[in-house]
């Protein structure tokens, strides 16, 4: 009998573990707490409404984890912990976490129907009908931050890289459709200093995202507008841009969207995309691949090469369509009309 290594398989039985107890540990502010101050289980355990014991495993599985560091019984936070995992750090994925934490953990549960019926599982798993995900993002001004912050922390990660991923000196404005705290449009225009920015997206999203650009040394340059890309005017702008869009839509959305934006692009314009890429014979990378299973659980799209979103790019007229790896979580592609 040939003899196999079992540790890719253990690792993944685990996985799941590692990831709730880090959900569970920000979902309970332990981070939060740890930030004013060392402290021991049974303190954490009283600020936090929860069983010394139990609390203290789960401590231990974070300092395990890289998160916390424990001297004498007291933990302190590490650095990682300190970016990252603390809610009012200016780079945190807090948001992102709740966010998978409270949605995305209990879709995943349902990925064998969603694979089986090849439709997402917000019915199944929260009782809403189809289209209605982005509602439930936005059921409360709560849950609209809290899905808003995890979109800002993963962006933060990707959008410098973005940005750097072809020459954007040429283009003077350009508008973020659905650009959410306005990350990518800040990180453009902060990398080009000629470069003005709108970011567009709906009126809730949009008094948040005044918050985030008011933070950045080129505020000045970008403006904020409300508006929704399916319906109504696109601002003017001779570079567009759709940071983790396409991925979200059926192909019939993705067409119709695109033919809007070609039609109100002026000759030489063009649209910057954000998106996952997956190899062209679709062997990888598994976080594109893993997505593209989220997407299945969570919307109507899906992520696609680099040919299948020329493909789409070209349907729409644009003539020449480039993608560039960035190395960050997500990858870029420019598409430029004639």
């Amino acid at each position: 009998m040939t003899s196999a290594n079992p540790a890719p398989v253990l690792d993944l039985i685990d996985a799941f573990r590692r990831s709730k107890a880090m959900f569970t540990a920000v979902s309970l502010g332990v981070f939060d707490l740890l930030h004013e101050g060392p402290a021991g289980a049974a303190a954490l355990a009283e600020k936090t409404g929860t069983q010394t014991d139990a609390l203290a495993r789960l401590l231990d599985a974070c300092v395990g984890l890289g998160f916390l560091g424990k001297q004498n019984g007291i933990y302190t936070n590490t650095p990682a912990a300190e970016v990252y995992l603390r809610r009012q750090s200016p780079q945190t994925l807090a948001g992102y976490i709740l966010y998978s934490d409270q949605v995305l953990f209990r879709l995943w549960a349902n990925l064998g129907d969603a694979i089986r019926e090849g439709t997402h599982r917000w019915r199944q798993t929260f009782g809403l009908d189809a289209g209605s995900l982005f509602d439930h993002f936005f059921r409360s001004d709560e849950a609209m931050r809290t899905f808003l912050a995890g979109m800002h922390g993963f962006g933060l990660l990707s959008s410098p890289s973005v940005a750097a991923a072809f020459d954007l000196g040429r283009f003077r404005r350009m508008a973020d459709l659905g650009g959410a705290t306005g990350h990518l449009v800040t990180a453009a225009c902060e990398r080009y200093g000629d470069l003005r920015g709108v970011v567009f997206d709906l009126p809730r999203v949009i008094e948040v995202a005044r918050e985030h650009v008011s933070q950045s040394p080129a505020r000045d340059r970008i403006e904020l507008l409300s508006g929704d890309f399916f319906q109504g005017d696109l601002p003017d702008a001779d570079l567009y841009a759709l940071g983790r869009i396409l991925h979200d839509w059926s192909e019939e959305k993705i067409h119709r969207l695109l033919a809007r934006i070609y039609e109100r692009l002026p000759a030489g314009g063009a649209l910057l995309v954000a998106e996952r890429l997956l190899e062209e014979d679709k062997s990888g990378p598994t976080p594109a691949h893993l997505q593209s299973l989220n997407m299945l659980c969570c919307t109507e799209g899906k992520e696609r090469t680099l040919s299948e979103y020329a493909a789409l790019l070209h349907h729409a007229g644009f003539a020449r369509v480039e993608g560039r790896r960035t190395g960050a979580p997500l990858d870029a592609v420019l598409a430029v009309k004639n």
